[in-house]
């Protein structure tokens, strides 16, 4: 019988591209980041990263093994929580830092909720969060032996002058993977030129976030105070590797041009109306848990269903 008398449910087209081709791009794409922060920082946010990683990895692997699932390493998403993860921790954090954050990530907010695809929230920065909450002198401590003192959002925040360009090419302290805005934007061109991500998301929270410290941020339009802000903190590595998560972003695109100004907002009242000089993870977070409504309001009408009569 000739194939197209076959008969079968739906998607009747599929794709070759795999999870584990897109987690292993976004992990190639991560690594000019993650290479800049060992750098800056030297052996320790190596060793913070390499364990924070294997926390990951071995939580999945065992989480799997111990319920007799399909063991789902391979598809190296637990490798792209880890990584993104370690990049946001600072680099003096006890190993002990990683190893917590990375079983949370996966056991609590990934694993039991259904595992890949079925999180309700980034896991990378759901731990994040709940090691500022659990461990805030830890994860707010960037003292270290490249940079002492308050990052330069924190400064910029006290009213004192920053020096951009050194923010720009990441020569300043942070977390592992924030500093340097030229690594991450590398890594995110190499993502948008093979399709893994598009600017809808990215870029409406990037402009939103630009016009609310513009009109909110009491400098104006400052080229020099925006460029901070932009710079600085980990407004891009969320902006370009967190937010766009396919699992926790809206799936429909005016719902994806939604959430990205919602960010832009959040991230926004965080920095400039808030007591800590960031807020990308907690905007993320919170935009997360949004993302149902946003979907609601925002998925096309079907066909022949809810349309206007002529």
């Amino acid at each position: 019988m000739s194939d197209l008398m076959k008969v079968s449910s739906n998607p009747h087209i599929r794709s070759k591209v795999t999870s584990g081709n897109i987690m292993l791009a976004v992990v190639i794409a991560l690594l000019p980041a993650a290479g800049f922060g060992i750098y800056n920082f030297g052996l320790d946010a190596l060793i913070l990263i390499l364990i924070t990683v294997a926390a990951t990895v071995l939580t999945e692997f065992l989480y799997e093994k111990l319920m007799h699932k399909k063991v789902t390493i391979g598809d190296f998403s637990a490798v792209v929580t880890g990584l993104l993860l370690a990049l946001n921790l600072p680099p003096a954090a006890p190993w002990w830092i990683g190893v917590i954050g990375g079983v949370f990530a996966i056991l609590v907010v990934k694993m039991l909720f259904g595992g890949l695809g079925q999180n309700f929230m980034n896991p990378a920065l759901g731990a994040r969060c709940f090691l500022l909450i659990s461990y805030t002198s830890i994860m707010c401590n960037f003292d270290c032996d490249a940079y002492t003192g308050p990052t330069p959002l924190a400064s910029l925040k006290a009213g004192e002058g920053v020096n951009i360009l050194d923010m720009v090419i990441g020569k300043t302290g942070g977390t592992i993977g924030e500093t340097s805005m030229i690594a991450i934007v590398v890594g995110a061109c190499f993502l948008i030129l093979l399709g893994v991500i598009d600017l809808k998301i990215s870029g409406s929270y990037i402009v939103t976030f630009v016009l609310f410290i513009v009109l909110f941020g009491g400098h104006g339009p400052d080229p020099a105070y925006v460029s901070a802000h932009l710079s600085g903190g980990g407004l891009m590595l969320g902006a370009f590797f967190m937010a766009t998560d396919y699992v926790t972003r809206p799936i429909t695109s005016k719902g994806q041009y939604v959430y990205g100004v919602i960010l832009g907002i959040l991230t926004g009242i965080f920095r400039i109306f808030g007591p800590s000089a960031e807020g990308v993870s907690y905007a993320i977070i919170l935009g997360n848990l949004l993302v149902p409504l946003i979907e609601k309001l925002t998925m096309p009408k079907a066909f022949g269903k809810g349309g206007k009569r002529a």
